[in-house]
């Protein structure tokens, strides 16, 4: 592999901040009516790219990931983006982090002056690019799930130029559903458990090896108690609405949200990771239960929104059916967090035929300690993008 000219990087923070009408409010502090986001600008010095990759998690903060700061000393300019959401999803609404994206492209274009915009979808922040691309080009949506309204088919979001999907999953409530712990019977004692679901009781006569009868009994558990999860959230919406309260809200625990047989079966959804009774955030078993544990504490509308298996609109693979700019799909095969599968899925969802999927062999989802490999990876987007005449 040809060595990439490293360049050095400013790093300029920046904050946007505009006005948006809201019944209630639902991140801390602030004015009621008033939006404020912040983020990164990763510019090389040297070079005068009219292109920018945009990098945006719904929760997390990427300014420091190798990818983005990779990219960027490899002389590709990069935002990181923080949704109104960060490091606390607990009220999260992907349709309003649509909305928050949308200023960062206006922001790219409008303010710094770049003529091509690539959304950069990085794990959490895949489904949501192809959720932003889908309803750019095609706007819809006017209210949340839970009928607040929300809209996004007003905004006069920016289409993107290209999309990328690096170690990117398929969305977070398809990615929640598979990881739920299907044998979790009362949502308010997890203490009560359908045994022979307990992947973590070792006396389930039902362990690894799993049988494919077994797979599937388990993922239809995991749906039921995902509609169980929205039936409770439906019921609480209306007795609110009801109680007049239509505006109140009500916060409660998913408990269990690391239990998938894939942790403990490396031969489920097969790849180079690290195992088995492992997983990104570690030992499986203790990541189920733990505090930080995906979806653990949740509103009533965040359930709905970003959770729900059925109510959920940021699903990668249907998105991508609705863009039609260039696609790359960049696969780590050792990747603990986002499995073949997912980037099998988001690849057969693009409808059109300029798109393209590479293999990391042996990266990991962050690629800590594997420099190599992360040149590897900016290796291909970079000539990906020379390819699509996306670099000016």
């Amino acid at each position: 592999m040809t060595e990439t000219r490293r360049f050095e990087v400013d790093r300029i923070p920046f904050h946007l901040h505009w006005q948006e009408q809201s019944p209630f409010k639902e991140t801390y502090a602030g004015a009621l009516d008033t939006i404020v986001v912040e983020g990164q600008h990763l510019k090389p010095r040297g070079t005068d790219s009219k292109t920018v990759l945009i990098f945006m998690h719904p929760t997390g903060t990427m300014n420091l990931l190798p990818m983005p700061n990779a990219l960027a000393a490899a002389g590709i300019p990069c935002l990181t983006c923080a949704s109104r959401y960060p490091h606390n999803d607990t009220a999260l609404i992907m349709e309003k982090v649509l909305l928050d994206l949308g200023q960062y492209v206006r922001y790219a274009k409008e303010k710094l002056g770049y003529e091509k915009v690539v959304m950069a979808g990085w794990s959490g922040g895949g489904s949501l690019s192809m959720f932003y691309q889908a309803e750019a080009e095609d706007p819809r949506i006017t209210e949340t799930p839970a009928g607040d309204p929300v809209d996004v088919k007003g905004a006069g979001l920016i289409p993107a130029d290209a999309v990328l999907q690096l170690a990117a999953h398929v969305s977070r409530a398809i990615t929640l559903t598979e990881w739920l712990d299907a044998s979790i019977l009362d949502e308010f004692d997890p203490s009560r458990r359908d045994a022979d679901l307990d992947l973590y009781d070792p006396a389930n006569p039902n362990g690894p090896p799993y049988s494919s009868e077994f797979v599937a009994r388990y993922r239809r558990a995991q749906i039921d108690r995902s509609a169980k999860i929205d039936a409770f959230v439906w019921q609480k919406l209306d007795d609110l609405k009801k109680q007049g309260m239509p505006n109140e809200e009500f916060a409660f625990v998913v408990h269990g949200t690391m239990a998938d047989p894939r942790w403990l079966d490396l031969s489920i959804d097969p790849n180079d990771r690290k195992g088995p009774n492992w997983c990104f955030m570690g030992e499986p078993r203790v990541v189920n239960m733990m505090p930080a544990g995906l979806a653990r504490y949740c509103s009533l509308r965040a359930w709905l929104s970003q959770w729900s298996f059925r109510h959920s609109r940021a699903d990668g693979p249907k998105c991508a059916g609705r863009i039609s700019v260039p696609a790359l799909v960049v696969e780590n095969s050792a990747d603990d967090a986002c499995t073949p599968s997912h980037a099998a899925r988001l690849m057969a969802g693009i409808g059109h035929n300029d798109k393209e999927f590479h293999v990391v062999k042996d990266a990991t989802h962050y690629y800590i300690g594997q420099p190599e490999k992360m040149a590897e990876a900016v290796s291909i987007v970079k000539g990906w993008l020379e390819k699509k005449n996306l670099l000016g």
